[in-house]
């Protein structure tokens, strides 16, 4: 079975699993349109090792970059920036790899280490 992504004006509304030959029967008079979708694409690179298709799974609130014929997360903070290569979203500085846990503080725009209480 494939998936596929319900795109209106640029966002993604509905996901479904179906035959790509359900669409050749399958009428839908409401706006936009199906762009098919694969639950193993992430970051640009196929779980199983196969060919990725449009960058990631798309799901409800992702955006399809038609030029790119990628799927995007929706941006988590303002100063995250996107990655061209994997369409995903980054933090404008690294999180240290100091093997403690942090959160994005998005109002100092910067790591903050996350202590015991």
């Amino acid at each position: 079975m494939s998936h596929f992504a319900k795109v209106v004006d640029g966002i993604v509304t509905q996901v479904i699993v179906a035959e790509p030959e359900f669409f050749q029967t399958f009428v839908d008079s409401s706006p936009g349109e199906w762009i098919q979708t694969s639950y193993n694409t992430h970051g640009g690179v196929h779980a199983n090792g196969g060919t990725p298709l449009r960058k990631n799974y798309a799901g409800i609130g992702y955006s399809y970059d038609r030029t790119k014929d990628a799927f995007i997360p929706p941006k988590p903070f303002a100063s995250w920036v996107l990655n061209d290569d994997t369409c995903l979203w980054g933090a404008p500085t690294p999180m240290p790899t100091d093997d403690k846990f942090y959160e994005w503080d998005e109002a100092t725009t910067s790591w903050k280490e996350l202590t015991e209480a």
